[in-house]
């Protein structure tokens, strides 16, 4: 009686599905992206041979130390607090100046003992090296959103839309309208209320 052999399997096609698998997976499968913050770093200025003087009234000064504790021109206040208080820094206005640099713009107190122009007030934020980074970002944010809120009221005024929505456009391919003309109204409001905030180097206790 003869030797049955044992029946074979064709493997060849195993190696298509696991090739198609192998598409399958790398196709579908996501990659964790590293997140950064955004941030738009102002111009660096030509240098000077000329020290640059500014009046303490056109520094408002925010302190963050190891406990996440705030301190602003030298009072303590809640993160919630800070915008506002900053908004009324920028927006003082309080320039006498007989020549003309006066903030015909501004609509804040005019304060004497705050800030003379934007284009003069400086926002200084200093941390301790223990501070917590969440409580840096958010005090931070915080600070923008000052500028922003300014930004946005201006380009409300000047060209019945917001700040916002404007550079939303600029950064937008399918934007339809004019880009120069965009660009150019927004370097007019960034010269209203210039991002003027200053980041000093942590301290240590």
């Amino acid at each position: 009686m003869a030797k049955r052999s044992a029946p074979e399997v064709n493997a060849g096609s195993m190696a298509d599905i696991a090739f198609l698998l192998l598409i399958f997976f790398l196709v579908t499968t996501t990659v964790e992206k590293d997140k950064g913050i955004l941030r738009s770093l102002p111009q660096i200025e030509p240098p000077s041979d000329d020290p640059v003087i500014i009046k303490q009234k056109n520094l408002f000064t925010v302190l963050l130390n190891k406990n996440d504790q705030l301190l602003v021109e030298e009072e303590q206040m809640e993160v919630k607090d800070l915008r506002q208080a900053a908004i009324d820094f920028l927006d003082n206005g309080g320039s006498t100046d007989a020549s003309g640099n006066n903030c015909d713009y501004c609509q804040g107190a005019r304060n004497p003992s705050s800030s003379d122009h934007p284009d003069k007030a400086i926002i200084t934020l200093q941390h301790d090296r223990e501070t917590s980074y969440g409580k840096y970002i958010e005090v931070q944010n915080e600070l923008v959103a000052a500028y922003n809120v300014l930004r946005n009221r201006e380009a409300k005024r000047l060209y019945n839309t917001t700040f916002t929505k404007m550079m939303a456009d600029k950064d937008d391919v399918y934007y339809q309208g004019d880009v120069d003309k965009l660009k150019e109204r927004i370097d007019v409001i960034k010269d209203l209320f210039p991002l003027k905030l200053s980041e000093a180097e942590p301290k240590s206790n």
